[in-house]
């Protein structure tokens, strides 16, 4: 069975929208916590993909997140093991550090509704094909410059990106397909958890924008499959228990 490891940063922020689809293909995934002090898994070879998710700070706050070091390493590890890599929000600000990026903690709440644009480098990628055109909600903590060598594939209409493709497995999104409104509202209940200023009038339009959004997610994760290969299962590293002989305490 394929197995996705996904990295949750805040209680709030899950798969949302998206672990139906996951589940309808077959694809079981596991939830690591880091903010709960779970500790992140060293290597990749047990898993079919790797998906990091949004947060609640900046991705220069050690502070707040003492786990990113090893985050970001296990994103080169699951880099160098050929499986695909994909982050929301904070998530795809990490990817893009992972592949160079220079990463600053301003502006530290960036959230606001947007018509997603393909550019001339996403003219041939499928996810910048699905999206492009449609409103989508971007939310992400910090900002990653992103390397000369890599371009992005959307971008918002004051021309920021909010997409990129890090070689072949890899992306980088700002925008969320996976939020529900009701993850939006867990997240104003979320005790001192830092908040855009505008969140009323996010959470407002995000109910208004509803059965949009779920047809968006459902193109994002069709063509994340495709461009991604997610079907494939990864040969794993066959898991050993050691059984005592017998005759022997």
């Amino acid at each position: 069975m394929k197995q996705f490891l996904v990295v949750q940063h805040t209680y709030s922020e899950f798969l949302g929208g998206i672990e139906k689809q996951l589940e309808n293909r077959g694809i079981g995934f596991n939830y690591f916590r880091p903010f709960t002090g779970q500790a992140l898994p060293a290597s990749a070879l047990q898993y079919d993909a790797l998906w990091l998710l949004g947060g609640a700070w900046p991705v220069t706050d050690r502070e707040h997140c003492p786990w990113l070091d090893d985050e970001l390493k296990l994103v080169t590890a699951f880099r160098r093991a050929g499986r695909p890599v994909m982050g929301f929000g904070t998530g795809g600000l990490l990817v893009a550090q992972a592949a160079g990026g220079i990463a600053h903690a301003e502006p530290a709440q960036r959230a606001y509704w947007t018509t997603a644009r393909r550019t001339d480098a996403g003219r041939d990628d499928p996810v910048a094909a699905a999206v492009d055109g449609r409103k989508v909600l971007v939310m992400a903590n910090g900002r990653v410059d992103l390397p000369p060598e890599i371009k992005p594939v959307l971008t918002d209409e004051a021309g920021e990106w909010i997409a990129v493709r890090s070689g072949d497995l890899a992306y980088g999104l700002l925008f969320r397909p996976e939020l529900k409104p009701g993850m939006l509202e867990d997240m104003i209940m979320e005790e001192d958890r830092p908040l855009p200023d505008n969140i009323g009038e996010l959470l407002d339009q995000a109910r208004a924008q509803w059965s949009e959004s779920q047809r968006t997610a459902d193109l994002v994760v069709a063509a994340l499959v495709s461009a991604l290969d997610l079907m494939r299962e990864r040969r794993k590293m066959p898991v050993f228990t050691l059984n005592p002989v017998k005759g022997e305490e």
